[in-house]
């Protein structure tokens, strides 16, 4: 039963990317702890919390030890660890919010079902937003200076010279986003856990981050945001999803999924635009939109064919 329900949480952590394995799993939580202890045991405590959630309220067991209720939960914590100062009041906050995510996942897993769509890291969105937003009526939680600073979005300018260097630093770093995390080497190592687990997920994860940054490149992105990874993170969640996920493989759907992980990028920077008066960030919800909307269309396209959700 342990051994069972560490597997559980180690999955969890993998479906952040939309992968079912243990190794890969316990890959990223390696990358993230060789770059912040702190990301790791957040990422660890809230999909701990989340799955356990899951087995107490007696979740359909199958999907719990999929990890199906943990990655959200993963996501959560690691959000507001980041955007928050980590006192002991802020992990009190980030376990309640784990709680949320598997009650939030179970109804969106229920009402989506009729449409056969996925939830994907909606709940990571909803309750991260929610509980992020709320900290403004709260006055023991303390947001860190990396929330967006509210106001107005101003008009952007070109700048930098984009090298080969932030090519390859922002390919990298556009994987090691997914969980926020600004390290190149644990970027290689979310690959490297990818790979173990799906040579195709793999590959559309580095295409995904690539085509995010020649999106931003070619509309005039700044270079730090580039190589930072900021406009690829969405954009490799979507490549995964559709091209290793839900598609079955074919010229048209690998097209296809790459030009919407291309509109992923566009539409991470209007989200972005919309939620910086109110000072918050767009997480995954570019990936969560983009990626409805195309499988949604699919069956309108002969051409386009889906695996069963």
């Amino acid at each position: 039963m342990k051994k069972d329900f560490i597997g559980s949480v180690l999955r969890g952590v993998s479906q952040v990317m939309l992968q079912n394995n243990v190794l890969t799993g316990l890959l990223f939580l390696v990358g993230i702890f060789s770059h912040s202890p702190l990301f790791g045991a957040a990422v660890l405590v809230g999909t701990t919390v989340s799955t356990l959630t899951a087995v107490f309220l007696k979740a359909d067991s199958s999907q719990t030890r999929e990890g199906l209720f943990g990655f959200n939960g993963a996501l959560v914590a690691i959000a507001l660890i980041y955007f928050l100062e980590p006192d002991l009041l802020t992990w009190i906050y980030l376990v309640f919010a784990s709680v949320s995510t598997t009650v939030l996942m179970a109804a969106m897993l229920r009402r989506l079902e009729k449409w056969k769509m996925p939830a994907l890291t909606a709940p990571f969105v909803l309750t991260a937003l929610a509980f992020l937003l709320a900290c403004a009526r709260f006055g023991r939680l303390h947001s860190t200076e990396i929330l967006p600073t509210a106001g107005l979005p101003s008009a952007a300018a070109v700048e930098g010279i984009v090298t080969v260097t932030t090519v390859v630093e922002g390919l990298f770093m556009g994987v090691a986003q997914v969980f926020f995390q600004g390290s190149l080497i644990t970027g290689v190592l979310f690959v490297i856990g990818l790979l173990v687990s799906s040579r195709r997920s793999c590959a559309f994860a580095l295409l995904g981050s690539l085509v995010g940054l020649i999106v931003a490149w070619a509309l005039g992105a700044s270079e730090p945001a580039i190589r930072s990874g900021a406009f690829g993170f969405n954009s490799v969640l979507t490549a995964i999803a559709l091209g290793s996920v839900f598609f079955t493989p074919s010229f048209v759907s690998f097209g296809y999924s790459l030009f919407a992980a291309a509109v992923t990028a566009v539409v991470f920077a209007a989200t972005s635009a919309a939620l910086e008066p109110v000072g918050m960030p767009a997480l995954t919800l570019p990936f969560v939109l983009v990626t409805w909307v195309f499988l949604s269309a699919s069956p309108l396209f002969a051409r386009v064919k889906t695996h069963a959700i």
